[in-house]
């Protein structure tokens, strides 16, 4: 196990872990899962608005989850690197074993 965390590292991971704490966000990390996508797409895909999405990913952009990338008028939003990819990854296992331990046998 690493050292003990500084004040500071403390705070910056539970920033992180509350980001991961509103369905809506994690609603669209997982969208952003299998490739990038705009806004437009992105709400479509969730049945929401446009407003309430960009909304959210203005939230994961500044806490460095999701980044983007113009093309012409349109912005495209993709997971920022693949620790992202691993904790949603990694938070889906757990749950599914979660429910497996709890099937009746």
């Amino acid at each position: 196990m690493p050292g003990k965390l500084s004040e500071e590292m403390l705070a910056q991971l539970s920033d992180l872990y509350k980001m991961f704490a509103d369905r809506t966000r994690i609603r669209i990390l997982y969208t952003l899962l299998a490739h990038e996508r705009c806004v437009s797409e992105i709400s479509r895909e969730l049945e929401m608005t446009q407003s309430a999405i960009s909304h959210q990913l203005s939230t994961l952009k500044a806490s460095k989850l999701v980044k983007a990338r113009r093309d012409g008028k349109t912005i495209f939003y993709s997971l920022d690197d693949e620790h992202v990819e691993m904790i949603l990854s990694m938070g889906v296992e757990h749950i599914c074993e979660m429910v497996e331990e709890e099937a009746p046998q």
